[in-house]
């Protein structure tokens, strides 16, 4: 069931995420609806404050203020469970009483899922590109960034050393023949 949960928005009192998520978490436990309600995040970020007298001091912070991310299988019981909480003033983004998830590429965007890409290759192997205009060229691995899903390839075309960047999964260790 736990794989159509996807993540809502829900709008809550400035100074009362903590507490809506507590709530909820306990109504989980209580109701044994961890296969309804996946996940429960409040987005945090660190940051560093310097106060009167110079000192620094590194604090968390909520990136989005009076908003809880929830993951969960949206039907009539969790919606009601999640909207009669004390503190939650509804959903963000609801059409016809029904709310809006948000999409896979703000998941993404927001760092709410890590998608752990695991690549077979590392920088100064020889790699073949398996897919894009230059599929079956062969190349150098000069740089990866798996945060960005982007590798930099070196290949030769035209006599000259080229660096191509491209997608991790377009590229893949050549096999000696």
């Amino acid at each position: 069931m736990s794989d159509n949960a996807r993540w809502y928005v829900v709008h809550t009192y400035s100074g009362y995420e903590n507490a809506v998520k507590t709530t909820i978490e306990k109504f989980v436990t209580n109701r044994h609806l961890e296969d309804l309600i996946v996940e429960i995040q409040i987005p945090l970020e660190t940051v560093t404050e310097i106060n009167e007298n110079g000192v620094a001091k590194e604090v968390e912070r909520k990136i989005f203020p009076g908003y809880v991310l929830i993951k969960m299988v949206m039907t009539d019981d969790t919606w009601h469970l999640v909207r009669n909480v004390r503190g939650v003033t509804g959903f963000v983004g609801e059409a016809n009483n029904k709310p809006i998830p948000l999409s896979d590429e703000e998941v993404i965007e927001w760092g709410m899922e890590k998608h752990e890409i695991v690549v077979g290759y590392k920088v100064g192997d020889t790699v073949r590109i398996s897919d894009g205009p230059l599929e079956s060229f062969s190349g150098i691995v000069e740089e990866i960034d798996a945060e960005k899903n982007k590798v930099t390839v070196v290949v030769s075309m035209f006599g000259r050393e080229t660096p191509v960047e491209m997608e991790l999964e377009q590229v893949e260790l050549e096999h000696e023949a």
